[in-house]
């Protein structure tokens, strides 16, 4: 009997991917991985911890200590992938959380989608992210740097960043690749009497949750008190999370449920009456896909990044982050069933592009 033909490995290294969007990411690889190339290659994934990755026909190698300290972090991606990657052998190592490890392949591409290196560090920064998050943020662009010139692909989530990051580390192979997410989503959208808006996001400081608890404050002003609001967080995820509780945990109207898994996640998207995503900064912003998905309502920051990760939606309406009383306005016309949206049309992105991920690995394995 002849012996059956090698497969070429992937590996898909995302040790540090835990929550949030950037889980998402990592999720949506390994299903489409799972059910799309494990026929033609052997999938390797490096993770965190196994639990959070649900399918089959993937080997999973754990490295729970690599959240622990950046020094495991860099041991990792400097020195044990090295050697990990000898062997292995890998045809492809995609490198899912923004650094270029020290490691030899057939295909080597980086995906990066943490903003810390591009906004200037703020009053905001300094007080509630702590001397750590500073220091983060200043050696986070380095880290970026690191090793990029070795990759055949570097991948950035949106058109808007390409140019920042080619003046910022001077490479050109430069693949946008808009997160796909599974339509499979997709339940029978929820939504009774009550006024329920929506927010899941850790808590940065970036992700702006105090805009949406002070027009919470100008409504109940007015007399108006018949909404929910609803946030991921507990008030005990850092500092920050920690003055927002404080802050305005007396609101009544104002529920914090903590981290959540997913399918509680979908389940409050199911049931929200509209989606608010007032962060400044984002390389996408992946509640705004799925509130699309789900045709809820959104409320969006009028940045740059959200008009591309919104693309073509006429349920959506725009404000400025820092204006809490527009947000209370367009609030109030949600809640009295008064509001007017504005149709968007998708812009045009020029190649490399990718609008998923069979998309993006037909370019990485070509």
């Amino acid at each position: 009997m002849p012996d059956e033909k090698v497969k070429k490995k992937i590996v898909i290294s995302a040790v540090n991917l835990v929550e949030g969007g950037p889980l998402t990411v990592l999720l949506e690889c390994l299903k489409y991985s799972s059910a799309n190339l494990a026929d033609e290659y052997e999938i390797i994934a490096l993770v965190n911890r196994k639990g959070l990755c649900p399918f089959k026909n993937i080997t999973y190698l754990e490295f729970p200590e690599s959240k622990k300290s950046w020094i495991n972090r860099l041991y990792y991606e400097y020195y044990y992938f090295s050697k990990l990657a000898k062997r292995l052998n890998p045809f492809l190592w995609l490198s899912l959380h923004d650094i270029t490890p020290n490691v030899r392949a057939s295909r080597l591409a980086v995906y990066c989608h943490n903003p810390s290196p591009f906004p200037a560090i703020s009053f905001k920064d300094v007080r509630w992210g702590g001397y750590k998050f500073i220091l983060f943020k200043l050696f986070y662009r380095y880290l970026y740097a690191i090793n990029i010139k070795k990759n055949n692909f570097v991948i950035l989530q949106q058109d808007s960043l390409r140019k920042r990051f080619r003046q910022l580390t001077g490479v050109s192979n430069i693949i946008v690749a808009h997160p796909g997410i599974s339509s499979e989503i997709k339940v029978s959208s929820l939504s009774g009497d009550e006024n329920i808006f929506f927010y899941p996001a850790f808590p940065r400081v970036f992700k702006n949750l105090e805009v949406i608890c002070r027009a919470s404050e100008i409504l109940l002003k007015e007399g108006i008190d018949n909404f929910k609001i609803i946030f991921t967080i507990s008030g005990t995820e850092n500092r920050y999370a920690k003055y927002i509780y404080n802050s305005f945990k007396h609101i009544k109207n104002i529920k914090f449920l903590g981290i959540l898994n997913r399918d509680k996640v979908l389940e409050l998207y199911r049931s929200a009456s509209c989606v608010i995503f007032p962060s400044k900064l984002e390389t996408w912003g992946i509640p705004i896909t799925e509130a699309k998905l789900f045709s809820k309502p959104i409320l969006l920051a009028n940045l740059e990044y959200a008009y591309e990760t919104l693309g073509a939606y006429d349920k959506v309406n725009f404000f400025n982050p820092d204006d809490f009383r527009q947000l209370a306005a367009l609030m109030k016309g949600l809640i009295n069933k008064t509001a007017v949206f504005e149709k968007i049309e998708a812009k045009a992105i020029p190649a490399p592009f990718s609008q998923n991920w069979r998309e993006l690995f037909d370019i990485l394995l070509r």
